[in-house]
């Protein structure tokens, strides 16, 4: 199937590439004509934060949709005179704005809790008309800023709090990534012409994939960080997947084929290996919809629908501009770079191998030490969410937090709002025991009277005294639902639940860490299974299983070193230490997972064709090592540069992603390939490739293709594969 479509792509490649350019302009215009319905909302069936926010949307819809803060400092105190009235005047100007549908301000009755004791900061809510942030268009955003700008100065602060202000306008770390990645393919092919052809390609994907995303933000609840996770991984995998096809295609042409049929090997073998590993990165991801929430639904399907599109792109687009490129592949050349390599039991990493295989247990040894001491943090794990306090100083956002932080407390930018649900005709004042065991309770700031009952639900507001990433604020949100809230409701008929985002995000929490474990064993025993067909032995697929965990491990370990000890933080920009996002730890393990495969199968399986050529297992290995070295090394930078690069943005959740995945990578090509990988298969022996009997039902699967034939013409018999097994280098060798 791969050798016809590499042939269609080739032999009509002006009609692939026309293909492709009006899918990338239809798709964008269709897009933008579309607009963006991005949201930042989450859903939690049965949690009791889901619960409270139905509440107020069945019954309180005034109260149930999307808000902001507006948060300032006076000099002079807020309630002198002069101040008072610029105040108001902006309180008013922002009720005007179209799209708001409510202030409460600290002057109105009953707001005097939103002026803090030293009468200096005080805060105003905006509610929307809006339900969800995506009815929030960017003029009302626009014209509340304009507003808040107009009435800074002389004596006055003031700041937009709340995530809608949060990186309205986040930075473009995707060109850092894709200047490393050009300086790489440079090094690695010392042409200009054919370091061009991956990018491409991949930006190709990109931009389809873009815009698919943006559409699916109609049909699915999308987070807006979700761009940037895609394109994280899109311009990775894209560059990757092309990589290892144009290196397959010039291995080809400097072997003496023809142009058409080194694209149709390549693509029969290389490709293959794409298509296996693509699939196996979106089958991951797509795994996400077995979580049941839907925000992390949304981000799985993006990140799949990225990595489907640029993996098309690489399997159809890239064999019909090669097709255009012919020959001239090495055009371009940058003097003393792209030196092909040496002979297989000449290069560094031959030499390397044999080195380790003398002395096996030292180097198994430290290796396992290594990953086991970068994963001693993962013990300590917290999940949670990051707030305002993670932003850089730049961003209102965070000026909000601080000032909020410094007049009410840690926790105030976190409250948890308690939504009550009341026998008809009941008084305001039968919240009063509820009222004063709040207040009596340790960890809680302030406890706010309830504003009148309206619909048969009245709101209360608590601040606890620390943050909402302290681990102290679970804890009180725990024992409020557990014994305060009870004792003090018991017998009245009042049923109370405890929301707000700060309690929505620890149930979030609280869910994905108990599915987390079965979420990691699935992907784990499919992973085994998926090996085990593909190499036909019981160890190799065990091993590759064990160090994929324990890489994946080190990188959670140096994750939570870093931003939730803060070990290093100011390297990375982060503003403060606190819990690891909660869903990032299974985001990760999906892609990771696919990651991994796809540089397990292209090692793999050139170890393993050299074993069944010579039946020796530690020449194989060597040998194996030798001829995909490079391109694996290569392709391993890349990801390596393209990750780390997004560590850059000030989105904390988009630096713990980028940081995860650059090092889980970077220790995957490095302590895994090469310490572990030939220490443990010379230990191992001829056991690695043991199979036993009654597991030879099981069906033979070829990632590294057959050798395609040469091609005649238009000769359709020509594009049958001739059922010999390539002896050829897997996707990338050189030999």
């Amino acid at each position: 199937m791969l050798a016809r479509l590499a042939t269609f792509s080739y032999r009509r490649r002006w009609l692939v590439l026309l293909a492709w350019v009006v899918l990338l302009i239809g798709i964008t215009v269709g897009a933008n004509a579309a607009g963006k319905a991005f949201s930042q909302n989450v859903h939690l069936s049965g949690a009791d934060s889901q619960k409270a926010m139905d509440l107020l949307d069945q019954r309180r819809k005034a109260d149930a949709g999307s808000s902001a803060e507006v948060v300032v400092k006076a000099d002079a105190g807020v309630a002198d005179p002069a101040a008072k009235a610029r105040l108001e005047d902006l309180f008013a100007k922002l009720r005007a704005v179209d799209g708001v549908a409510a202030l409460k301000s600290p002057f109105d009755p009953g707001g005097a809790f939103q002026v803090a004791k030293d009468g200096k900061i005080a805060f105003a809510t905006i509610q929307f008309a809006g339900a969800t942030s995506a009815d929030i268009k960017a003029p009302t955003l626009n014209a509340i800023e304009s507003a808040a700008d107009a009435a800074r100065g002389n004596g006055i602060q003031v700041e937009l709090g709340g995530f809608l202000f949060q990186n309205r306008r986040p930075p473009a770390t995707e060109g850092i990534g894709l200047i490393a990645a050009v300086i790489i393919l440079l090094i690695a092919f010392g042409s200009v012409l054919a370091m061009g052809l991956p990018i491409v390609t991949a930006l190709f994907g990109i931009g389809v994939g873009f815009g698919v995303v943006n559409l699916m933000s109609h049909v699915f609840s999308v987070p807006e960080f979700s761009t940037q996770i895609s394109a994280m991984i899109g311009i990775g995998v894209g560059i990757d997947y092309a990589l290892f096809i144009v290196t397959r295609y010039r291995q080809g042409l400097h072997e003496g084929l023809e142009p058409e049929p080194a694209v149709v090997r390549a693509i029969d073998t290389a490709g293959r290996a794409v298509l296996f590993a693509g699939c196996t990165v979106v089958i991951s991801l797509a795994g996400m919809l077995l979580i049941g929430i839907d925000f992390i639904q949304g981000l799985g399907l993006a990140a799949a629908a990225v990595v489907a599109v640029t993996m098309a792109a690489s399997l159809t687009l890239l064999p019909a501009v090669l097709g255009f490129v012919g020959r001239k592949i090495d055009a371009l050349k940058v003097p003393g770079l792209g030196r092909h390599a040496h002979g297989t039991h000449q290069g560094f990493w031959w030499r390397w191998s044999r080195q380790l295989q003398r002395h096996p247990w030292p180097a198994a040894i430290v290796g396992l030490a290594l990953l086991l001491g970068l994963s001693i943090p993962v013990l300590s794990m917290r999940l949670g969410s990051s707030d305002a306090s993670n932003l850089p100083t730049t961003s209102t956002a965070r000026r909000a937090y601080d000032l909020k932080a410094e007049g009410f407390g840690a926790g105030a930018s976190g409250p948890l709002v308690l939504v009550a649900e009341v026998p008809d005709g009941t008084k305001p004042e039968a919240l009063l025991p509820l009222l004063k065991a709040l207040q009596a309770t340790p960890g809680v700031a302030l406890a706010a009277p309830p504003q009148g009952v309206n619909n048969g639900v009245a709101i209360m507001t608590v601040i606890p005294t620390t943050s909402s990433q302290d681990a102290a604020t679970s804890e009180l949100i725990a024992r409020l639902r557990s014994d305060v809230i009870p004792k003090a409701t018991q017998g009245t008929g009042i049923d109370v639940h405890v929301g707000g985002v700060t309690a929505l995000f620890d149930d979030l929490s609280a869910q994905l860490q108990s599915r987390l474990p079965v979420f990691i064993g699935v992907v784990l025993i499919l992973s085994f299974l998926l090996l085990l067909v593909v190499f036909r032995s019981v160890l190799v697929p065990l091993k590759a299983v064990i160090m994929n965990l324990l890489s994946i491990g080190a990188s959670y370990g140096l994750l939570v070193a870093v931003f939730q000890e803060g070990i290093g933080a100011s390297v990375f920009g982060v503003g403060k230490e606190g819990p690891i996002e909660s869903f990032l730890p299974m985001m990760m393990f999906a892609i990771l997972f696919g990651l991994s495969m796809d540089y397990e199968v292209f090692l793999l399986s050139r170890i393993k064709e050299e074993f069944d050529r010579t039946g020796d297992n530690s020449g194989a290995v060597a040998d194996g090592l030798s001829a995909t070295a490079r391109v694996i090394t290569a392709a391993a930078l890349i990801m390596v540069t393209v990750f780390g690069a997004f560590v850059f943005g000030d989105q904390r959740v988009v630096k713990e992603f980028g940081l995860g995945l650059a090092i889980a990578v970077l220790i995957d090509a490095t302590i895994v390939r090469l310490i572990l990988v030939p220490a443990t298969m010379e230990l191992l022996g001829s056991a690695n490739w043991w199979f036993p009997r009654w597991l030879s039902w099981l069906p033979v699967v070829h990632v590294e293709g057959l050798e395609a034939p040469e091609l005649d013409g238009d000769d359709e018999d020509d594009l049958q594969p001739t059922g010999v097994p390539a002896s050829a280098p897997v996707t990338g060798a050189t030999r």
